[in-house]
């Protein structure tokens, strides 16, 4: 297998941004198990593309650019910031231009950056049943980290850089298993 087509989405929506951060440090994690080319999409550069957008058909060149990306990616790392204990509104505004099936199948690490611990469930109770309606599969091991986690550039804590090396591993694993379902599956 060649290299792995890792697309990150990241909800931020301002610069910097702890959670573009961390879905940088998932990717570093993905990058020290297996060769990989990145596509990184910022909701903060991406919000004039999509926002105005009501259906695939009005997004901008940015927005279908990186639904393509998301589409034909072998590992999804979706990241988002903890807004009123959910995802952003425009996290979720681009995930609905895709085609329900887009994802079937795809490792996705589920990724989410808040102010305390109150808002750890948003992986379990927001991100998993999102990305479970597109028949991903995502990854057991989420990787939630709060603003005490983090050390002004990176986040530090031993426990999310523990989360985060299990949830490359798995993602790895998945998308190695997939393509060699997918390769046995065209030679039959």
């Amino acid at each position: 297998m060649g290299k792995l087509n890792l697309v990150v989405v990241s909800g931020n929506l301002g610069s910097p941004s702890k959670t573009l951060a961390l879905a940088e440090q998932i990717v570093d994690a993905i990058g020290r198990l297996t060769p990989i080319e990145t596509n990184i999409h910022q909701l903060a550069e991406l919000a004039p593309a999509i926002g105005p957008a009501r259906h695939p058909g009005e997004l901008g060149e940015a927005g279908k650019t990186a639904l393509r990306a998301i589409e034909t990616a072998n590992i999804l790392v979706a990241a988002t910031p903890v807004y009123k204990g959910s995802y952003t509104g425009l996290f979720k505004h681009l995930f609905d231009f895709l085609d329900p099936k887009a994802l079937n199948e795809t490792p996705v690490i589920l990724a989410a950056t808040g102010g305390g611990e109150k808002h750890a469930l948003i992986i379990e109770h927001q991100l998993r049943p999102l990305f479970g309606f597109f028949g991903a599969y995502t990854v057991p091991s989420g990787i939630y980290a709060t603003e005490r986690d983090f050390d002004g550039t990176r986040f530090s804590d031993p426990i999310v850089l523990e989360r985060i090396e299990t949830a490359a591993r798995q993602a790895v694993h998945a998308a190695q298993a997939l393509a060699a379902r997918q390769r046995q599956a065209r030679a039959a």
